[in-house]
This record gives structure tokens, sequence and C-alpha cells, in this order.
């Protein structure tokens, strides 16, 4: 069975986002963006709400003729993998491989769990949420940003209880620490 990975870019208070919704401070650096190119690596879908997928868009067309190999490969693993965007509003993708849902369907996503042949990854709070509440996550990715931004939009969502196991720890030269958990059943 395919494993569900939540991961997050997040302030040290626990924000992917100020009160203005900016995130401008989380901008991973080389070092970092290079280690989430190889975490991604084992992605074969991710599930986005309409936000995330808005903000994750632009590596659809982005030109990386120029750019980093390390933008340049997060580019060509972004493209290659399924994604499911949970919206109410969006009419249609705005990119290939893509599929809308309107409404998050747990069993759905538990089916595509035990039929997947890769990983799934679920990125942006809202849906993460969802998923557990659900009970379908299994791991965690947080990548702490050494910076606080005092209030906004949460990275991991309130009144869910979960037992977690620390698989894995890494400090970056940029002051970023990478957290890995797995949910404890």
């Amino acid at each position: 069975m395919a494993r569900l990975i939540y991961s997050a870019i997040t302030s040290l208070d626990g924000y992917v986002a100020d009160e203005d919704g900016q995130f401008d401070w989380a901008e991973p650096d080389e070092q970092v963006h290079a280690f989430v190119n190889d975490l991604m690596r084992s992605i074969g879908t991710h599930l986005y709400g309409r936000r995330m997928y808005e903000t994750m868009i632009a590596w659809e067309t982005m030109d990386t003729t120029g750019q980093s190999r390390v933008m340049q490969d997060f580019a060509e693993l972004w493209r290659a993998a399924d994604k499911v965007v949970y919206s109410r509003t969006l009419e249609t993708a705005s990119s290939a491989k893509t599929r809308i849902e309107r409404d998050f369907d747990a069993g759905a996503v538990r089916r595509l769990k035990a039929s997947a042949g890769h990983d799934l990854l679920v990125g942006g709070p809202e849906v993460a949420a969802h998923a557990f509440e659900a009970g379908l996550v299994d791991e965690c990715h947080l990548f702490v940003v050494p910076f606080l931004v005092g209030g906004g939009t949460r990275s991991l969502p309130a009144k869910v209880r979960e037992p977690l196991e620390l698989l894995d720890e890494r400090r970056f030269d940029g002051g970023v620490v990478h957290l890995h958990y797995r949910i404890r059943t």
C-alpha cells in the first residue's frame, strides 16, 4: 500500500502563511530544495486544495532554462506526477495529469492509497486536515523555518490528536530543520 505523506514548510510558531497569506519567508534555499526533490521522487500523486494548486501551477509552464539544476529537477518531478485538486470553484485544471474533485472523499483516497504504485503527497493544510481527521496520513515531513510570523494559516490541523514517532531529523546550513515523523497506530 502506498503511503500518504504530508509535507509542509512551516514557521517555528507553526504557520505555512502569515495573516496576510504571505509565505515569502519560507522560500527554500538550494540545499533544502534539493532535499525536497529527493523526497518527491517516490511521489506519484499530489493531493491539493485550490489555493495550494494555484500556488504550485507555476511549475507546469515555468521556463527553467537558465535556472539551477535543482529548480529544473523540481519542475520535472512536479510535471510527472498526477494531481488531484479538491475545489468547488475550479471548473477545469490548468495542468496536465490533473483532475478536479468537488469534495475530499476519504474512501476514494483510501482506495487510491491501496491501488497506487507510488506514494501520495498531500499539500496544503486544509486538505491535510481532512486527511488527518480521516486517519489517512502515514507520515509528516515538516521543514521548520527559523522565523516567527505570529499568526496566519496553521501548518497542522487543530483538534487532531495523533501519536508520532520521529524517524529522522536534519539541520540545514540556513537554519531550517527537517523533521520526519510516522503516525503511530
